[in-house]
């Protein structure tokens, strides 16, 4: 198990000092509990037997967010007068990927920024490397707010929907598909990455970044102790991710081809537990799962504040964001292609094994 996914035990003793946090519950806590993650393609509710998640709400296969309530969301964040102050997270992330672009020593004559939002990757692109560049959101408020700082860059914006390329674009037209922390929120990523690769002409290129399974643990886990401790059982409170493991594994069923996928992590402080859920609204990032719970009660929040402290505190709280790069090429069948393995060859690793791989037999190796 990741250790990530394990209660700091001797933060948890500590909490038994303070009188208005049930001991009860704590003990009974410190001896099982561990915070769990929810399954973006799972059919159930977070929480287990205790959970208090709406489960009249229904959770399909690739359902698990309510699309429209997370475009009020974002689109009530944009409208905001100082919605610049949240933007230092995707800014810097949106920089990193920029990067990575300029990283790829070729010219792309038509691009997609496939969830651009207010134009992170976009306001840094370069017309040496890109000619053509297509700002796709479903939000038209996000869009009308996102730019090019390079006026040599021909610049199109297009209200769509990220589930729904195909009904836009046509197969093998866009020769990179860039996305900078946007596909989190897709109900069905793997196809969401088909349609990708069926839009790429061959041997184009996907490249973004997401954000990944560690994001957050800090909150998810100080929101499900609190609520546990007060209500007796837990809600989603934190929308899900994705593993790296997993968007390596899309890549391939998406038919992508020398894939890389790289983790890095930011940690931001912030004074309280409030400063940082206020930050995460900012930027349109409150939870939009299904299956969340629509109220936190006063109390609830106060002992999660407590308990936030108690378990992460050093010099103000710490929140961690887990950021998952990745790039993935349409093969091109003109180009050499890796050759299968041959089952009667040995790989070198192999040399202080010989003795056991001959009692293997070949048709075992």
């Amino acid at each position: 198990m990741n250790a990530r996914n394990c209660i700091n035990l001797t933060g948890l003793v500590k909490l038994l000092q303070f009188p208005y946090i049930n001991k009860k519950n704590l003990i009974k806590i410190e001896r099982c509990f561990s915070v769990n993650h929810y399954n973006r393609t799972s059919c159930g509710g977070g929480g287990g037997g205790g959970s208090i998640a709406n489960k009249s709400q229904k959770i399909l296969k690739h359902n698990v967010f309510d699309r429209k309530c997370k475009l009020l969301q974002r689109e009530k964040a944009a409208s905001s007068k100082d919605v610049e102050v949240y933007d230092y997270l995707k800014e810097e992330i949106g920089y990193r990927v920029s990067d990575r672009i300029f990283n790829i020593k070729r010219k792309f004559d038509t691009v997609i920024d496939l969830g651009s939002s207010r134009g992170y990757v976009s306001k840094n692109i370069e017309s040496d490397t890109i000619k053509n560049l297509i700002m796709v959101d479903n939000s038209e408020l996000l869009l009308s707010q996102s730019f090019c700082n390079d006026p040599n860059v021909n610049v199109k914006k297009v209200v769509c929907d990220e589930e729904h390329l195909e009904d836009v674009f046509q197969p093998e037209t866009i020769d990179m598909v860039i996305s900078n922390l946007a596909l989190h929120w897709v109900n069905d990523l793997p196809d969401c990455f088909k349609q990708v690769n069926k839009i790429l002409k061959v041997d184009g290129v996907f490249l973004g970044s997401m954000f990944g399974i560690d994001t957050l643990y800090e909150l998810r886990s100080s929101l499900q102790l609190a609520e546990l401790d007060r209500r007796g059982g837990i809600s989603p409170h934190v929308s899900p991710f994705t593993k790296p493991t997993d968007i390596s594994s899309l890549l391939s069923a998406a038919n992508f081809n020398m894939q890389t996928v790289d983790v890095d992590e930011i940690v931001v402080r912030y004074p309280t537990i409030f400063e940082l859920m206020n930050d995460l609204k900012g930027m349109g990032e409150s939870n939009a799962a299904w299956n969340r719970s629509l109220h936190i009660s006063r109390d609830t929040l106060l002992a999660a504040s407590v308990i936030y402290k108690e378990l992460y505190d050093l010099t103000g709280i710490p929140a961690t964001f887990q950021i998952v790069y990745f790039i993935g090429w349409k093969p091109d069948p003109s180009k050499p292609q890796v050759e299968p393995k041959d089952p009667t060859m040995i790989s070198l690793r192999d040399y202080y094994n010989l003795g056991s791989i001959a009692e293997m037999g070949p048709e075992k190796v």
